[in-house]
């Protein structure tokens, strides 16, 4: 099992930059990738930013170039730093972490309300 918890969020003006934290507990040693999805109201949940125990990162389209997520492996954290904030970046943030033990399962955070003004 692994617990999620997510920090960072709230609200910000179109332009400036928000930094939101995933602090991971429990079995840390069978993730093997963490990521941030987001769900705007109306929208299907979206891929963010993932990033792979080997260095392997991917982005979503809409955020690729503006958003860049990380991970602090002595504090189990996964960081994602957002800049050029636009209001269509408003949404909850979920934290996911992938792991591996027998079977590969999905583990998702409360999630953080992230609002961007015009």
């Amino acid at each position: 099992q692994v617990q999620l918890e997510e920090s960072g969020g709230g609200l910000v003006q179109a332009g400036g930059s928000m930094r939101l934290y995933c602090v991971a507990s429990g079995n840390i040693d069978s993730i093997v990738a963490l990521g941030w999805y987001r769900r705007a109201p109306g929208n299907q949940r979206e891929l963010v930013a993932s990033l792979t125990i080997g260095g392997s990162t991917n982005y979503g389209d809409s955020v690729r170039g503006r958003f860049t997520i990380s991970r602090d492996y002595a504090k189990n954290t996964a960081v994602l730093q957002m800049n050029s904030l636009k209001p269509e970046d408003t949404a909850v943030y979920y934290c996911n972490a992938r792991a591996k033990a027998t079977v590969i399962a999905d583990y998702w955070g409360q999630g953080t309300q992230v609002t961007v003004s015009a």
